[in-house]
């Protein structure tokens, strides 16, 4: 499947993709550099997703499955992650600024700092 399909799939309809994800035992969709932002993606199962460098600002993903994701720069600016499965996905250079984040009911804090070689 190609990334402009993986991504309207998705947009269309979230229960549609994951059953496409689930019919077809896909776990990798490669979604990376996508414009998903504003995308209502609650629940969407994304685990081992190629996110790298996508937009996904001001989008929900409460509920997601993120797990095993590959976000490394993406743009999660203003994002719904409420109890998103974040297990093992890789945030590096991702943007979480004013990123909603909280995992069974506890507020997640997350500290960055700047990796200096």
């Amino acid at each position: 499947m190609t990334k402009t399909e993986w991504v309207d799939l998705l947009k269309k309809s979230v229960e549609e993709f994951n059953q496409y994800m689930d019919d077809h035992n896909y776990e990798k969709a490669n979604l990376s550099g996508a414009d998903l932002s504003e995308a209502y993606l609650r629940g969407a199962n994304l685990r081992g997703a190629n996110l790298r460098g996508a937009d996904l600002s001001e989008a929900d993903l409460s509920e997601a499955y993120l797990s095993e994701a590959y976000l490394r720069g993406a743009d999660l600016r203003g994002a719904d992650l409420r109890e998103a499965d974040l297990g093992r996905a890789i945030l590096c250079d991702a943007n979480l600024q004013g990123a909603k984040i909280s995992y069974r009911g506890k507020v997640v804090k997350i500290h960055f700092e700047e990796i200096k070689e």
